[in-house]
């Protein structure tokens, strides 16, 4: 038997997790009042019962009763059923966008702003996420993304380390990213937008890389790079992070910055220890604007 309590920030994507969680097989129940908790667990968990793995939704619906959650758990666990925390979390800026385009009021907001709801919300929600076996942060996440997330964890079973990677290319002139926690310059590379038939071209095309790695400066910046978060990622994972935004920005963001970004992620990939994903901010800007 399987028992997974889904719960974290309102609009960081749990409905939409639950679903999916239905999806690989689980019995999921979304808001079950906590008192009733124990005695769910104990009907699912007798001998013979066809629910074998099952998710319940809780999180701040609950009220008041959210506040008995940690001595129900406590006895739940002393009485030998294993359960799963999943956390699900986002960035307050992003939350207050998503509450803001679905038009939706926070449910500790009251008639305050979204943010003042949301400040009230991780108060009150800090012991599960202390308490979590996962924490998975949606902020950047793609729904087929966090689909990925999940599938690792509950059905691959894979080892899951709560860290998620991103390699962001980007261009100065548009402004560096806002979420950047590592930000690289790459700039001191020639620039290919001056070669007669490469301005056209991407990072993500052949002639492109072959120009900007031709320079022993590149792959001397790269073998630096990947040692840095080589270094770095362990002491981020034991220090709880749960994010990670790697920016590399050239000019337009177009050339070097994403044949830089590509190789990056190209080294990191493969690892069990962290999630990763890559992302070109401003590769098509400039054919926008027409230059």
């Amino acid at each position: 038997m399987k028992f997974v309590i889904l719960t974290g920030m309102s609009g960081a994507g749990k409905s939409t997790a639950l679903k999916m969680m239905e999806d690989i097989g689980f019995y999921c129940v979304d808001n079950l009042p906590i008192p009733l908790l124990e005695k769910f667990v104990e009907l699912s968990s007798l001998q013979g019962g066809e629910l074998q793995k099952v998710a319940l939704g809780i999180d701040i619906r609950s009220g008041q009763a959210l506040d008995e959650l940690r001595t129900v758990l406590e006895r739940i666990r002393a009485n030998g059923v294993p359960i799963v925390i999943l956390f699900l979390d986002a960035e307050d800026g992003v939350l207050v966008k998503r509450y803001k385009e679905t038009r939706r009021s926070h449910p500790l907001a009251g008639g305050e702003r979204v943010d003042k709801g949301i400040k009230l919300e991780r108060e009150r929600l800090a012991f599960l996420k202390e308490e979590a076996n996962y924490i998975i942060d949606t902020s950047r996440l793609l729904t087929r993304e966090l689909k990925a997330e999940l599938d690792k964890i509950f059905v691959q079973h894979q080892d899951y380390k709560n860290l998620f990677i991103t390699v962001l290319s980007f261009g100065f002139k548009y402004g560096i990213p806002a979420d950047s926690d590592l930000v690289f310059d790459v700039r001191f590379l020639p620039n290919p937008y001056y070669v007669e038939g490469l301005r056209s071209k991407t990072g993500n095309d052949r002639e492109i890389q072959e120009y900007v790695l031709q320079f022993p400066e590149a792959h001397e910046f790269l073998d630096r790079l990947a040692d840095m978060i080589g270094f770095l990622i362990p002491n981020y994972i034991t220090e709880g992070k749960n994010q990670l935004v790697i920016s590399i920005g050239c000019t337009g963001g177009k050339h070097r910055s994403v044949t830089l970004a590509n190789e990056l992620y190209r080294r990191l990939s493969g690892k069990k220890e962290y999630g990763l994903k890559i992302e070109h901010r401003d590769i098509g800007k400039d054919a926008l604007r027409g230059k």
